[in-house]
């Protein structure tokens, strides 16, 4: 790919998925672990902590603004489709956005809102966690391994 347009949004577009998906592999490899070991009181607390923590600017500028990114480089690349990397770029793009962003909106938010509903020194916390911590970890496994696909597609746009 030469140097211009396509390059500056690919290179941007690895950095962005593939710090999204530094932030998801570390959650299902070792925080969510250690937060299931916790009593689930402690642990449905920490999480909660935790989704509330994320909604700030320095995490949701990386989620949001990569979504943004490959949005945009799926509508230039459909409207101009280069010569090279076209089907690079949107799978690059479609990896994110559905693998990543799709699936945070459609599973891991709202197992994050039904969390926040519940005390968690609860009975019913107590025992909605175990499943909770399964099924996000499972989801979060996707979206670990679809923005690491995704930098992955917009690499190989690069070569």
């Amino acid at each position: 790919m030469d140097e211009g347009p396509y390059f500056v949004l690919a290179v941007l577009g690895v950095i962005g998925t593939g710090v999204s998906a530094g932030v998801f592999c570390a959650f299902s490899t070792f925080v969510m672990r250690g937060l299931a070991a916790l009593p689930p009181a402690q642990g449905v607390a920490a999480m909660n902590s935790i989704n509330t923590a994320a909604v700030r600017p320095a995490f949701m500028s990386v989620f949001l603004g990569t979504a943004a990114l490959a949005a945009v480089i799926a509508v230039v690349t459909l409207g101009l489709w280069p010569e090279e990397a076209a089907v690079e770029l949107l799978l690059g793009s479609g990896l994110y956005l559905v693998g990543s962003f799709g699936v945070t909106v459609a599973a891991n938010v709202p197992r994050n809102a039904a969390l926040l509903r519940l005390e968690p020194g609860s009975a019913e916390a107590a025992e909605r966690w175990p499943a909770y911590v399964r099924e996000w970890t499972a989801w979060n496994h996707v979206r670990a391994v679809a923005s690491a696909a995704a930098a992955v597609a917009y690499v190989l746009a690069l070569t």
